[in-house]
């Protein structure tokens, strides 16, 4: 992740879980939280739930790599957090990526047409 990092805490993930705001869909839940850097921090979270490492980690691995080949579609200066939900379990790249762009365009931190600008801030008003 070339713009980022990895949120590793768990006072960090706490933060975002109680002062963010979350959006979720089919497969992923997101969690984001302004941090007040120009970088972006990204944390991922798969419980037992889901399945065993094997599916775990690799849907960690889809999420991580959906992220890094989109990151310059999202905004800079968030602190974000995906939660892989249940249904995730057999998906495919290309659903993974779908869904996290989803979710990035329900919080107002993907930029619409492809033109990055850092200073717009989602949630307007809030």
């Amino acid at each position: 992740m070339k713009y980022s990092e990895s949120l590793k805490k768990t006072a960090d993930f706490k933060l975002v879980y109680q002062t963010g705001r979350s959006y979720a869909n089919r497969y992923l839940v997101m969690y984001v939280r302004s941090n007040g850097t120009e970088r972006n921090r990204l944390g991922i979270s798969v419980s037992r739930k889901v399945g065993n490492s094997v599916v775990r980690h690799r849907i960690t691995r889809l999420i991580r790599e959906s992220y890094r080949l989109q990151e310059d579609v999202f905004h800079s200066g968030w602190d974000i957090v995906v939660i892989a939900r249940g249904a995730a379990r057999g998906i495919s790249y290309h659903q993974m990526e779908s869904a996290l762009l989803h979710l990035g365009g329900l919080h107002r931190i993907v930029v619409a047409g492809g033109v990055t600008d850092a200073s717009r801030t989602p949630h307007a008003g809030s």
